[in-house]
């Protein structure tokens, strides 16, 4: 877990580093990393709590014009040296407050993601939720796109791609990962350990404690990093330093990273697993003796994750792409169901151990392009849902979801296919996540209406390529 700093401890931090610049940074609605930086003069004890001033109006999702003014409020412990800039820079994730009532700004994600934190603790039945995400990513080496009143396209490119086995390249190695075989090979099929060891390792500089790193499913450059476990607040924090540290990594090697669910057509797209566990005084609640070694409140846990599904994918699974990588075929976990071990199921409890503080839950349906504040703090109100209402899961599926018969599939509940969907389903099932305050119906609504007017209804009205083939000649 992330050193305690105080706001001293920051104002020596500089002294001894040197710093020169001071660069804050607060999440957008969407979910975008956002930055300003100030000299160090800037930065005293009472700016902690007094904060500094901004434009909230071209923040998307945020104030509107008449309203503009917004504090940031640099939060201590955050702070770490950046790897990347020239002048020696000091980078502090930032709360944000409204300068008149001096208020946490209710569209804060970050805020948002404290309040769920503080419920949880406020409710009893736990003090910690720790999450520990598998974020998947595509590290290509060209991307090209562009659409217009009268064309729209997209061309990716990788040197691992299985596509360029004929390429002249002078000369061709021919070590390219075949569609959806690239989880494990070595190198030399493998070509990208360096670049993944780079970005591990400056992970662990700036105070991210990593796991693993490998080679994932899909051919042309798909990746995985794994994260240690950490309470909500600071993963969602560890999460935007992890895309950060991965994309500028990449780009010192002249290569891209995408965190797209689904960039390549016909082989796999990147999921996010997510692990969940609720402590309390030490103590793991969700392990007993029951199924898969856990206790009645996992399992109440489970009975809210999958009641709440349709809902919460509008903040897991936040884009128009998600869907085209919640399809059977691909791993994906679209059927609503638990099981131990099966990672067909949508909830899947992992059986690599038996010890009481290893027992978790593993929601499978989130995916990287989240706004991961908001994520954490939906899968978090529906687990706590499912356990204060005592919702049972029903039945454990431990077979092969996709090699079931039809009439026994027909009873499984699935994922809803479409951004859409789990728009309306959030707009019709809510009421759990604004318990505590931790969502308002504001941010429920300006949610919704953000991704249908700018994401939903814009793909709406373009013209798709592969329409062209289908139809043209109709």
């Amino acid at each position: 877990m992330s050193e305690t700093k105080t706001s001293k401890d920051v104002l020596e931090m500089i002294e001894k580093e040197n710093v020169e610049i001071v660069d804050l940074r607060f999440m957008d609605f969407p979910g975008l990393w956002q930055h300003f930086s100030v000299p160090v003069r800037e930065i005293e004890e009472s700016t902690f709590e007094e904060g500094l001033g901004f434009d909230g109006s071209s923040i998307r999702g945020w104030q509107a014009i008449n309203e503009s003014d917004m504090l940031v409020k640099p939060v201590p412990e955050t702070a770490f040296i950046d790897p990347f800039f020239a002048a020696k820079t000091l980078v502090m994730t930032c709360n944000i407050c409204d300068p008149i009532t001096g208020e946490d700004y209710s569209r804060d994600p970050r805020n948002i993601a404290r309040k769920a934190a503080n419920y949880l603790k406020n409710s009893g039945i736990g003090e910690t939720s720790y999450f520990g995400p598998e974020a998947e990513f595509f590290i290509f080496d060209d991307i090209r796109f562009d659409q217009n009143e009268h064309e729209g396209y997209y061309h990716i490119d990788s040197v691992e791609g299985r596509w360029n086995t004929g390429r002249i390249e002078g000369p061709n190695l021919g070590y390219k990962p075949r569609y959806k075989e690239g989880y494990f090979p070595v190198p030399p099929a493998d070509s990208q350990q360096d670049i993944r060891s780079e970005m591990v390792l400056t992970m662990e500089k700036i105070g991210i404690a990593t796991e693993a790193q490998h080679h994932e499913v899909a051919t042309g450059g798909q990746a995985e990093i794994d994260m240690r476990f950490s309470p909500l607040v600071e993963m969602a924090d560890n999460l935007l330093k992890y895309k950060y540290v991965i994309k500028n990594v990449a780009r010192k090697y002249n290569k891209t990273v995408t965190f797209m669910p689904k960039p390549l057509f016909n082989d796999n797209g990147s999921g996010m697993h997510v692990h969940i566990s609720i402590w309390k005084e030490g103590q793991n609640l969700f392990a007993g003796d029951g199924y898969a070694g856990m206790s009645e409140m996992a399992m109440y846990a489970i009975g809210g994750l999958l009641k709440h599904a349709p809902a919460v994918l509008a903040f897991t699974n936040p884009t128009t792409n998600s869907y085209k990588r919640l399809v059977p075929g691909f791993e994906a976990p679209v059927n609503l169901a638990y099981s131990q071990r099966n990672r067909s199921a949508a909830v899947r409890i992992p059986m690599y151990s038996m010890s009481p503080k290893s027992k978790r839950i593993e929601f499978r349906c989130p995916d990287p392009s989240c706004n991961p504040y908001l994520a954490f703090s939906a899968m978090l109100m529906a687990a706590i849902d499912g356990i204060k209402n005592k919702i049972d899961p029903g039945d454990p599926l431990d077979k092969d979801i996709y090699d079931l018969p039809p009439e026994e599939l027909a009873k499984v509940p699935q994922t809803p296919g479409s951004l859409r969907a789990v728009l309306e389903a959030l707009e019709t099932d809510h009421q759990f996540l604004l318990i505590g305050d931790v969502f308002t119906l504001d941010v429920i609504e300006t949610w919704i209406d953000y991704k249908m007017t700018r994401e939903v209804r814009e793909i709406d009205l373009r013209p798709h390529p592969w329409e062209f083939a289908l139809y043209y000649d109709i």
